[in-house]
């Protein structure tokens, strides 16, 4: 019989921002204290799981995302960088409406594709460092269940290419809140299903700066 195994991809909770920009990479980007509290709600969403292995991306709000799960199961975090944020040539600039930054004439050729997209790294490229890395993490809990920490525009992009939809899409579509978990279901080495949730929609929905995150 095949052996069933889930890997839950959580992204990281709400960061501390107040200056509003598209942090991207940059080093130094904290969880929030509201972001903190998300990463404990995931946590308690998966205690009663079967969590054999935690994986994050490098960055500072994804390895404190990871912290509490880890420490609930008295796992190590193991880092891997095909679970970084997207490589976005817009970072460390404002990109809210009225701040300038689409009105600026030296910006405008970054935009000339949203299918690839031109302003950053290639959505294929997103998806195929993703989806190793999930291969990888399913084979570390085969039989078991293991937890990813990532960012929102990756595993957007891992889970339309599981689902083999475009790539590119309306960012305003994304089903992935603020500490939500998507998770895939293996039999084998086959993806069976594919679920949702927002452990954190509670904490969500008393912050206005959160409801409106735009934070990857």
């Amino acid at each position: 019989m095949s052996t069933t195994t889930v890997v839950h991809v959580l992204r990281h909770g709400e960061v501390y921002n107040p200056d509003k920009i598209l942090y991207g990479r940059l080093p130094g980007f904290r969880l929030s204290e509201l972001g903190v509290q998300m990463a404990k709600a995931a946590a308690e969403a998966l205690v009663d799981q079967d969590l054999v292995h935690v994986v994050a991306s490098p960055l500072k709000r994804a390895q404190q995302t990871a912290e509490p799960i880890a420490a609930q199961f008295e796992l190590p975090i193991t880092t891997d960088d095909r679970l970084l944020e997207t490589v976005n040539l817009f970072e460390g600039k404002k990109f809210a409406v009225g701040e300038g930054t689409l009105r600026h004439p030296g910006h405008w050729w970054l935009l000339r594709n949203p299918f690839r997209p031109s302003w950053g790294e290639p959505y294929k490229d997103v998806a195929s460092r993703m989806f190793e890395a999930l291969v990888a993490t399913r084979q570390a809990a085969e039989g078991h269940e293991a937890v990813i920490v990532s960012h929102q525009l990756p595993i957007e992009t891992l889970r339309r290419h599981v689902e083999r939809r475009t790539l590119w899409h309306d960012p305003r579509r994304r089903q992935c809140g603020l500490a939500s978990l998507t998770s895939f279901h293996f039999s084998g080495t086959e993806i069976v299903d594919i679920a949702y949730s927002e452990p954190a929609a509670h904490l969500i929905a008393m912050s206005p700066t959160a409801r409106t995150a735009k934070g990857a």
